[in-house]
């Protein structure tokens, strides 16, 4: 995926990669532009800070998301000492 100099420097400006960076899938992607970005060495330090942290928070916001879908995949396969599934009332949405 190329991204304008717009885009890449303003994410937040655009819909479009605000809605790709709101999956998991997408974050991943941006973080791989920032690191790209990064080790090619032709950035201000400005920018290269700009992008650390940007970087940063999408990371840590990844491993968030990692640690629910780990949770969710420990209760799906729980079982009690019988070896029968444990299992609980689902959250029904309004």
């Amino acid at each position: 995926m190329t991204r304008t100099k717009a885009e890449t420097r303003a994410p937040e400006a655009n819909g479009s990669t605000n809605e790709a960076l709101a999956s998991f899938e997408g974050t991943l992607e941006r973080l791989h532009e920032i690191v790209e970005r990064l080790e090619g060495g032709e950035l201000d330090l400005e920018e290269s800070l700009r992008l650390f942290e940007e970087g940063v928070r999408l990371s840590r916001a990844s491993q968030a998301r990692l640690n629910s879908a780990e949770k969710r995949v420990e209760e799906l396969l729980a079982v009690d000492a019988n070896g029968d599934p444990i299992t609980r009332e689902l959250d029904v949405l309004p």
